[in-house]
């Protein structure tokens, strides 16, 4: 049985990701910085008759609990398959480059890209030992220097020189990761789930759930002649996905 790990799990996309790749046939480990939030999530896919499901505590803005949460999972699996890095935070809004300060541009990054490379680096030796090991970094349109330039770009007066910036940076670091590790079976690819509707935003977005699940999902899924160092948005780009950085 194949494993992932989902951080960020307890709800919202994360949440339906999981429920997803367990109807997939894999043992998921709910990645929550509150346990008993993740074990409530737990509780309800068991309930659904979900049943190799693990709520797992880890805040990826600590790197204890990171490493506590590694060593858990190295007890009881030889290998992970499939690492989600969906744990992420707006900073609020609104936001600017000259009105916001740098205590909450360093917050927004703590988690975004901080959280993601302690994440990733604890867990990538576990991931090495899997025969199609993945990384999907969960990213957003927002991030795309091509995007956020592009006048006929349908959000393109939707700035958040934080919450943006985060994600431009996430995609770089993600590009430089896949280069590194271009030897190895890993496939890393980011992806934007889209203008999703939750509580991220406020409820403001217009895609489901279960439309950004599957987005995530299948990249989480691709064999091993499938892309890596690829950014995609399925929501801007239909038929091929890719997305322009």
């Amino acid at each position: 049985m194949k494993s992932a790990l989902i951080t960020g799990a307890n709800k919202s996309i994360g949440f339906e990701t999981a429920r997803q790749l367990l109807g997939e046939g894999f043992l998921v480990y709910l990645g929550c910085r509150k346990l008993e939030n993740g074990l409530a999530a737990a509780t309800k896919l068991k309930n659904e008759g979900l049943k190799n499901v693990r709520a797992l505590q880890i805040d990826v803005n600590n790197q204890e609990s990171v490493d506590n949460a590694q060593r858990e999972i190295e007890k009881n699996m030889e290998a992970l398959d499939v690492l989600i890095n969906n744990a992420g935070i707006s900073g609020g809004m609104p936001q600017s480059a000259l009105g916001s300060s740098v205590d909450l541009f360093k917050k927004v990054y703590e988690t975004n890209v901080y959280g993601v490379i302690r994440v990733t680096q604890a867990f990538i030796e576990l991931l090495k030992k899997s025969t199609e090991p993945r990384i999907v970094n969960v990213s957003s349109s927002q991030g795309s220097l091509t995007l956020a330039t592009d006048e006929s770009n349908k959000y393109y007066h939707y700035k958040g020189a934080v919450y943006q910036s985060s994600k431009s940076a996430l995609n770089m670091y993600s590009i430089n990761l896949a280069y590194e590790l271009r030897e190895t079976l890993v496939k890393v690819n980011m992806v934007d789930p889209g203008f999703t509707k939750t509580d991220f935003n406020n409820n403001l977005g217009t895609g489901t759930t279960e439309d950004a699940a599957k987005r995530i999902i299948k990249y989480a899924l691709i064999d091993n002649d499938g892309p890596t160092g690829k950014f995609f948005s399925e929501e801007f780009y239909p038929e091929t996905g890719e997305c322009p950085w």
